[in-house]
């Protein structure tokens, strides 16, 4: 199953890669270059469409838990000052994407979307410090039952240049809903709020809708 943002890119790329290997057929007589110029060709369709495929991952919606948004790896776990819509201190968990991860975003929780915002910026890679801020980004946040509101950030890294954010503000969401795509390698930062148990750890690999983020602290904590 692949995601529809990459459908004409996917049906482009046949076409083209068809194009090639039979003019490499026709018109190489050279039968060590006809084979590498159509093994190339074929490699790079197979890459494109491991880039844009979007697995089935059901869910059964909670309350209690964070879910990751993406797939890729943990990178950074700290208390942050949030300046663009909290202002206030919140827990940042970001997840790193490289452009054999699965692209797709998912919602980490259920609620309602209460905002949803283009940045337009630079291209940083996307592990650096200052990606957060100044790259071209979205910002969204969720309303949620159990953890107030909390927020995630794509964030387009220096191959990513093309951010898909579905959220509108007033939605009601799903936990594992499909909630956009990035394309290319990228990075996606959840704002959580300090009460709660952040349950991954740093450089810890994280599966989108299945890990979980962090949970509702318990009482006697």
């Amino acid at each position: 199953m692949f995601h529809k943002e990459g459908q004409k890119i996917i049906i482009t790329a046949f076409f083209i890669v068809v194009a090639i290997i039979l003019s490499a057929h026709f018109y190489i007589a050279i039968e060590w270059v006809k084979l590498a110029v159509q093994v190339a060709s074929l490699t790079l369709l197979i890459l494109i469409l491991q880039f844009f495929r979007n697995p089935k991952r059901p869910v059964t919606p909670t309350f209690d838990e964070i879910l990751a948004p993406v797939d890729g790896k943990v990178v950074v776990i700290e208390e942050v000052e949030e300046p663009e819509y909290f202002k206030d201190k919140r827990k940042q968990v970001s997840i790193f994407m490289s452009p054999l991860n699965v692209h797709v975003t998912r919602y980490a929780a259920s609620g309602t979307v209460t905002y949803s915002k283009y940045h337009p910026g630079k291209y940083l890679v996307a592990w650096h410090p200052k990606s957060s801020t100044e790259n071209e980004r979205t910002t969204v946040i969720l309303h949620t039952p159990k953890f107030g509101e909390i927020g995630y950030r794509q964030i387009a890294g220096a191959v990513a240049r093309r951010i898909v954010n579905y959220a509108e503000e007033g939605e009601q969401v799903s936990q594992g809903q499909d909630a956009g795509f990035i394309k290319f390698g990228s990075r996606v930062d959840l704002f959580l709020p300090l009460d709660c148990d952040v349950a991954v750890k740093l450089d810890q690999k994280v599966v989108g809708a299945k890990t979980c983020i962090a949970s509702i602290r318990k009482k006697d904590d």
